[in-house]
């Protein structure tokens, strides 16, 4: 699958999320030459690329005084932030965020509603021992009792998506960590679809990459 792209309408919201360790921040760095040391969403064209990690960094030793839920909320709503101010210029946005608990992925299907953007998924499908592979390969392990309710979180997203209901995103792709190698380029110049209705009104549909 040369020179593989993924193509989407003009100012949406691409959601990338997967395992911890399926390698996604991989992905985001080899398309858009992310160094791993950014602290702000970064500008790619007309892309803005945004990381959790980017959030993480900025608030690195500004919070030691918190708890760990303060932190993670602060660095979660930092994050948030970002995405709906890229939104609001009219930017398409690619965003790795590795909860998809439902009630995220509905928080970022209001948002991009809400700024009249298309939303979708992009689901790096790893197995859980890749995964933990490309965890100890970083260096930073995820603790086992995180990780399992991430793998549940995620095994129960791509059931869904493979079985043709990509809700509460206008689509979902899922790609394995080889199709994720073969990919080249993610562009915003695809027609739009209809005006997006509620998920039940919609005919579901999930898409792979060459299929």
């Amino acid at each position: 699958m040369p020179g593989a792209m993924l193509r989407y309408p003009p100012g949406s919201l691409v959601i990338l999320t997967g395992l911890p360790g399926a390698g996604k921040t991989t992905l985001l760095r080899r398309l858009y030459g992310l160094h791993g040391t950014e602290s702000r969403p970064l500008t790619a064209g007309t892309v803005v690329v945004i990381d959790s990690a980017q959030s993480r960094r900025h608030w690195d030793g500004r919070l030691t005084w918190a708890p760990y839920p303060v932190r993670r909320a602060v660095v979660f709503v930092t994050h948030v932030s970002r995405i709906r101010r890229a939104l609001a210029r009219g930017a398409p946005v690619v965003a790795h965020n590795r909860g998809c608990g439902p009630y995220v992925l509905r928080a970022f299907a209001w948002l991009a509603r809400r700024h009249g953007a298309h939303f979708h998924l992009l689901l790096l499908d790893a197995p859980a021992e890749e995964a933990l592979a490309g965890q100890r390969a970083r260096g930073r392990v995820v603790a086992p009792r995180t990780f399992a309710r991430h793998r549940r979180g995620v095994e129960r997203l791509l059931a869904r998506v493979k079985g043709g209901d990509p809700a509460p995103a206008t689509g979902a792709r899922v790609v394995d960590r080889a199709q994720a190698g073969l990919l080249e380029a993610i562009v915003f110049d695809a027609l739009p679809d209809e005006p997006a209705r509620p998920a039940r009104r919609r005919p579901p549909h999930a898409e792979r990459i060459g299929g």
